[in-house]
């Protein structure tokens, strides 16, 4: 079985406990830190911009990847990137040019991810499989945490990974110990967990009991 990854959320902590969550989760040794970005238009809520990315960077070693849940997410590629993110992840619904847009996040030295809402197919992606670094599907609609995991959506991990079994596949929403197994089963290996890491005595033991889950 693939490698599991550990890529939790910092949006459900506290905002002005960013700093030390994510001392915690680095201390914990996740693989990635995930950043949540909304736009206000793409999704309802708005959240925060690279700048939050680049006040953060001198933590530690442990890579930041960016979630741009935004309908212009091209126009902030760079900044992220140079904020300190090595990956970037767009969603494919608001990019009719979703080649092109893995190829410029390419040229700036990040990887590409590429994500899937619960309503899309994965026929979305199928066209940049080839190029992408990872495809996130979204296990809950985007916007808010806290929400309860989608079960249809094993059925797309399971669907990405029979198409490209040397994929990353990273999902996002309601991950907790039983959904990361679950999830894990059927084909992802990286995994966005948020809420029920701050619902736990500490950040570091909710990434315990994640660890675990992955076997």
């Amino acid at each position: 079985m693939t490698a599991c990854e550990l890529t939790p959320s910092i949006l459900s902590c506290d905002p002005s406990q960013f700093r030390p969550a994510v001392r915690e989760l680095m201390e914990a040794g996740v693989e990635w830190i995930h950043f949540d970005v909304m736009d206000g238009q793409f999704v309802p809520p708005i959240t925060f911009g690279h700048e939050l990315v680049a006040s953060l960077r001198s933590l530690g070693e442990t890579p930041f990847e960016a979630h741009l849940m935004t309908l212009t997410p091209e126009r902030h590629f760079q900044a992220f990137v140079e904020a300190g993110c090595s990956r970037v992840t767009f969603h494919v619904e608001v990019a009719p040019h979703a080649h092109r847009l893995i190829q410029t996040l390419h040229e700036l030295g990040a990887q590409a991810g590429v994500a899937l809402n619960p309503g899309t197919p994965v026929e979305a992606v199928r066209g940049v499989l080839e190029i992408a670094d990872l495809i996130l599907v979204m296990t809950v609609n985007p916007g808010w945490g806290g929400q309860a995991f989608l079960d249809p959506m094993l059925r797309k991990v399971e669907q990405l990974r029979s198409l490209k079994p040397d994929l990353t596949i990273q999902v996002d929403g309601g991950i907790d110990p039983v959904h990361l197994r679950r999830a894990r089963e059927a084909g992802a290996n990286a995994f966005v967990s948020g809420s029920f890491l701050v619902q736990q005595l500490s950040l570091a033991d909710g990434v315990g009991q994640l660890r675990a889950a992955c076997g």
